[in-house]
């Protein structure tokens, strides 16, 4: 009865938000919204320009490299990342390899798996053989800045700037590059940590 009297009362100052259709009050730091406003622009801007079209029809393999932070928020790069991510796979254009990355691979079940290679215990027809693994042909790199300028004694710009690039790994070369800016405008007793 105690357990369910707090559980109540620790419910009653919460308030669910609905992501689709809020209109609810802008604020300084970024959020859902601008998350999702700068991954479906990159991502559109990425399929128009045409370089994520493979002549022969087939997906790339892309291989998400650094997105840098440098903001004043403490902004988890990898939440963006996944929307373009999301957004390029549903596209049909590019698929995304989880088993190479700058520090290792995302999913750790890929090295896992191999290591299961000539194992008495394992089905050896269902482990993955050598040669087998995509090497990413694309890589994804970026930047989140943020500006902070003084309009006047009250009020307060933010600017955003979401710089992506894309870089073909077999030549090296920038093949697109991008940039979706996000501008909040409010009080300079507002914070944008």
């Amino acid at each position: 009865m105690l357990i369910s009297s707090m559980a109540f009362i620790a419910g009653c100052g919460t308030t669910v938000v609905d992501t689709d259709h809020d209109k609810g009050p802008d604020v300084m730091a970024m959020d859902y919204r601008d998350f999702e406003k700068g991954a479906q622009e990159a991502v559109a801007d990425m399929i128009a320009s045409g370089v994520v079209d493979k002549p022969n029809g087939e997906r790339y393999v892309m291989v998400v490299s650094r997105v840098i932070n440098d903001t004043l928020q403490r902004i988890d790069t990898d939440q963006l990342v996944k929307k373009i991510r999301i957004e390029l796979l549903n596209s049909g254009k590019v698929v995304t390899t989880t088993g190479i990355g700058l520090t290792g691979a995302e999913d750790e079940m890929v090295a896992v798996s191999r290591e299961l290679r000539d194992s008495d215990e394992v089905n050896q027809a269902n482990v993955a053989g050598k040669g087998q693994m995509a090497a990413p042909e694309l890589s994804l790199s970026g930047k989140i800045l943020q500006r902070n300028l003084k309009i006047n004694s009250r009020k307060q710009q933010v600017e955003y700037y979401l710089q992506l690039t894309l870089t073909d790994l077999a030549s090296g070369l920038a093949i697109w590059e991008g940039e979706t800016t996000v501008v909040k405008r409010g009080s300079n007793k507002s914070v944008t940590w």
